[in-house]
């Protein structure tokens, strides 16, 4: 019996790596556009339940993602639905509203999106009901927009309400530093953040900078496109729901990963890596080792978030190593990792990196690993957007077009409070130390 997970994806961020992240899972699966199952190995799938319903008709089985794909407009969906993956898709799962958020988060919370939340939930619903066990859902949006911000929080929130036992993870592509899609995204990811840190179990944070870095410095691609983004994403996904999906010596899942990995509810703010990446042209000249392997995950150039580690001190890990890896290995690499690098794990919790193991090694890769961390230097990612927040809602730019959506200014008010509180609290885990917590036991005795 599989675990399974619902995945929703909003807005056109959503919709864009989620048509990525399927494509690799077909893949993964020997399944084809259409979902008819085309490989050799059994194996392949045993567990494809995690993900796909299976439909035995007329015919042969057929595959069918276990999915909703949402947007306040259909231009993304209806590119979905007449392209190569159109005839994967139940019919029944797209759905769409007319007018758009237009980058406002207040349309997509408020306004558009209210209206239409019932309908998706009543998607989620039929989904998740089809199911035997259900592990949780899955969520794939972007926080500089208005529809996957927007509607994406307020989806969380009500699901949230109605599966509050279920784990609830989401892949939410931040703003970058130097790369802006649009003028309000300080704005819109502020509000998002907001809800994440009460709505949510994971929150594995991506952004567009530390991706087109991958791309260009290693993959060596001149001007990579989303596309070319959206599949370094893709990696990361399947990496994360593997052990899920193929038997392993050392199985994870999702709730594992939550158990092992948020020390304290808010602080559960993930930074994902993936090894190796390296450019095509070069790949008849790799081979890696398991201890390279290890250390290029905890490596800044392999971060899909644009964050120093150098800067703050890991609270907790998790690397989920896929291929011909042994256990023994694994466990020695990662225990050497630490112990050259003590001083960027805090110390009073032991052993605060996990390991699971998975046999199947991603398409065309004999080895990979896939890393998600919880390090106290995701504060500069809240920092920097507190910042361009703070001087745009100092004088009041832009504020029109969300009070006149029905949002109150308090709530920017309290959006910013509750960043600064998140960062205050990270800070407070970076500094404090054994000793600390020795005394102030004393003293409440």
């Amino acid at each position: 019996m599989s675990r399974e997970i619902v995945n929703i994806q909003v807005g056109q961020a959503g919709n864009q790596v989620g048509e990525a992240f399927w494509r690799m899972l077909l893949a993964e699966h020997g399944l084809d556009d259409a979902g008819m199952y085309k490989g050799n190995d059994p194996q392949q799938i045993a567990r494809a339940g995690v993900y796909f319903t299976q439909v035995d008709s007329s015919g042969p089985t057929k595959y069918v993602p276990r999915s909703v794909q949402v947007d306040l407009e259909s231009g993304v969906c209806n590119r979905l639905r007449s392209g190569p993956l159109g005839q994967l898709f139940r019919p029944d799962t797209y759905f769409t509203g007319d007018s758009g958020a237009g980058n406002n988060w207040a349309k997509g919370y408020y306004t558009e999106g209210a209206e239409l939340i019932d309908g998706i939930l009543d998607i989620v619903r039929r989904q998740s009901e089809a199911t035997e066990a259900l592990q949780g859902f899955q969520t794939i949006h972007s926080l500089g927009g208005g529809t996957g911000a927007g509607l994406g929080s307020l989806l969380l929130s009500k699901l949230r309400e109605e599966y509050p036992d279920r784990m609830l993870s989401t892949f939410s592509v931040l703003p970058a530093p130097n790369v802006s899609e649009t003028v309000v995204e300080p704005y819109n990811s502020l509000l998002s953040v907001h809800q994440l840190v009460d709505n949510c179990d994971l929150t594995i944070c991506i952004d567009n900078e530390a991706l087109y870095d991958i791309a260009v410095r290693t993959l060596k691609i001149k001007s990579p496109g989303y596309k070319d983004l959206n599949e370094l994403i893709a990696k990361v996904m399947c990496g994360v729901s593997t052990s899920l999906r193929f038997p392993g010596q050392l199985n994870g899942d999702l709730r594992k990963l939550g158990m092992n990995l948020v020390p304290f509810p808010r602080l559960h703010f993930l930074m994902p890596s993936f090894a190796p990446f390296y450019d095509p042209k070069a790949r008849t000249f790799q081979r890696l080792s398991v201890s390279e392997l290890t250390s290029s995950l905890f490596d800044k150039k392999n971060l899909l978030v644009a964050s120093d580690p150098r800067f703050g001190r890991y609270l907790t890990a998790a690397c989920i190593f896929r291929g011909k890896v042994s256990s023994h290995e694994a466990q020695n690499s990662v225990m050497q990792l630490q112990r050259k690098n003590s001083n960027l794990f805090v110390e009073w919790i032991p052993d605060n990196v996990s390991v699971s193991l998975c046999s199947v090694p991603p398409v065309g890769q004999p080895q990979a690993a896939v890393a998600l961390a919880n390090s106290t230097c995701i504060q500069e990612l809240f920092k920097r957007n507190l910042d361009q927040f703070a001087l745009m809602f100092k004088r009041r730019a832009f504020l029109h077009w969300y009070t006149g959506e029905g949002m109150d200014v308090m709530e920017f008010t309290e959006a910013e409070s509750n960043t600064q509180d998140l960062i205050s609290e990270y800070q407070q885990y970076q500094e404090a130390t054994v000793e600390e917590e020795e005394a102030e036991a004393e003293s409440e005795q």
